[in-house]
């Protein structure tokens, strides 16, 4: 069973039912809308065409509203503009209509921010400008590295501490739009530092919505900030395109990991995303580098990986998908479990759970268990043994549907619903049974049960029980060193037994 999880982003090229079902049979765990595209109206049909289907296929399905958040952006151009190297160039913050020589731009603090020498890139650093001389409301620049430049496109300002707001009238729109509609996680665009996460939190305590927040990690100063943000924030997403601006190219697989490792630490689900099989928006196969990319971001320990513009408007959706798949399991099958979980040792000393945890994947580990199980409410155990990066699979059982949504980010958990549980015998019962009949576990099995007791309180988990499936009908001694399955037959004399004992018979003497 794979472990690492897909996030697929949705656009045009999802609109075909038999396309999302491909995605879902092909591995997508979470939808992903992204806001900073197309209309609020095309994002809800999307969403209720995937619904649809997650649930008419049988498979459980996060979905993921991505916050466009605080972006200077260049205003509106008369036509795209060709800036020729060399040239000089002013940028405003009056609204304008921009010509070949002034352009505007949405951000007024652009000319208190900024000084003679810094650097700015706009579309998405196809283009560079240096700073020559700012006044109340120009910053003139020479363009260092041409290109065509069109409305609306992006600015980015390396190493420069900007003063934007956390939220724009577009963000509290689209939050409102995320709330409506259900959404089961939330990501902020352009995180500089924990306030922006706090602000978010606000808005959703104000009205009454309680969804995860993810803080994408995409400047200098949200890299800067990344404990604090990690206090405040649900998880984190490791957003390449950008940060890929804001920081030196070189820096970037060193910011991917200390991102990831301080996710891990922290217990919480971390996404590595942008170009990661960029080439299959056209082709059917990724280049070997992006191959690479994939398995070395899985190696370095995160939760997730996305799919951006390979699904929303790539000729492969599906194929893109499934490559990611296979190349998440054949990854997972080469990870050194034993020297992960050995590595994770001193994370188990904070906190009772954090305790259990680790002594649950350990277990596991040793006697070479088939699945945890793990009862929760909140889906917190769950998260708390994902950190250890067992080998078998978690299954989360919660009687909550909201909780089963959230877990789909997360390493390693297979989230299953379950009726309303009271005592402890209940709930591993219940969590066998759901655990067999979804074909996670069978007969014979043994299995790691980890839950808090009492029953139903949250953040109680101090129980571990290693169990084997199945229905005890005699106690004995065996000579063998593992559990098997077979027909029992009892006997009572050596005639009988020759008579009646067939291969793979499991014989008990009387």
């Amino acid at each position: 069973m794979r472990h690492t999880k897909i996030v697929c982003t949705l656009g045009p090229a999802t609109e075909d039912p038999a396309v999302i079902e491909g995605m879902l049979k092909a591995g997508m765990n979470v939808a992903r809308l992204n806001m900073s595209h197309g209309t609020q109206e095309e994002h809800s049909r999307r969403l209720r065409l995937v619904r649809g289907t997650a649930a008419r296929v049988g498979k459980n399905l996060g979905v993921l509203v991505d916050i466009r958040g605080p972006r200077i952006r260049l205003g509106e151009l008369e036509t795209p503009l060709y800036l020729q190297t060399g040239e000089e160039v002013e940028l405003t913050t009056e609204n304008i209509l921009g010509t070949q020589h002034r352009i505007p731009v949405n951000y007024p603090g652009m000319v208190r921010d900024v000084r003679p020498g810094n650097t700015i890139l706009v579309a998405d650093g196809l283009v560079s400008l240096r700073v020559l001389d700012t006044t109340e409301q120009t910053v003139l620049c020479r363009v260092e590295v041409g290109g065509e430049v069109g409305s609306r496109k992006g600015v980015n300002l390396p190493g420069v501490r900007v003063n934007l707001p956390s939220l724009t009238e577009k963000d509290f729109a689209d939050l409102r739009f995320a709330i409506a509609e259900g959404a089961d996680f939330i990501a902020l665009s352009f995180t500089r530092k924990a306030e922006d996460i706090l602000a978010v939190r606000r808005f959703l305590e104000e009205a009454g919505a309680d969804i995860p927040v993810f803080a994408k990690i995409e400047n200098w100063e949200g890299l800067e900030n990344l404990g604090a943000i990690l206090k405040v924030a649900d998880g984190v997403m490791v957003a390449r395109g950008d940060l890929g601006l804001e920081i030196p190219t070189e820096e970037v697989p060193l910011a991917q990991k200390r991102i990831i490792e301080a996710a891990n630490a922290a217990g919480k689900p971390v996404i590595t995303a942008t170009q990661m099989l960029e080439s299959m928006i056209h082709n059917l196969r990724p280049t070997r580098a992006e191959a690479s990319d994939v398995a070395n971001a899985i190696l370095d320990g995160t939760d997730a990986v996305m799919l951006s513009g390979e699904t929303a408007i790539g000729r492969y959706p599906v194929e893109a998908v499934a490559v990611m798949a296979k190349i998440a399991a054949r990854v997972e099958e080469a990870l050194p479990y034993g020297e992960v979980l050995a590595g994770k040792r001193a994370l188990a000393k904070h906190t009772i759970t954090d305790a259990i945890s680790f002594a649950t994947c350990s277990v596991a580990h040793n006697l070479e268990a088939t699945a945890i199980i793990t009862a929760t409410q909140t889906g917190y155990t769950a998260r708390m043994v994902a950190k250890y990066r067992p080998r078998p699979p978690i299954i989360a059982v919660t009687p909550h549907s909201r909780v089963v949504r959230r877990l789909t980010i997360v390493w390693g958990v297979l989230p299953l619903l379950v009726g309303h549980i009271e005592s402890t015998d209940q709930m591993i019962q219940e969590a066998v049974a759901v655990s067999v009949a979804a074909r996670y576990i069978s007969a014979g099995d043994l299995v790691i049960i980890t839950a808090g007791v009492p029953v139903g309180v949250h953040g109680t988990t101090n129980l571990l029980k290693v169990h084997t499936v199945g229905d005890i009908l005699a106690r004995g001694i065996g000579i063998g060193a593992k559990a098997v399955t077979g027909t029992v037959r009892v006997v009572r004399t050596a005639k009988e037994a020759l008579e009646r004992i067939q291969p793979g018979d499991v014989m008990v003497t009387a």
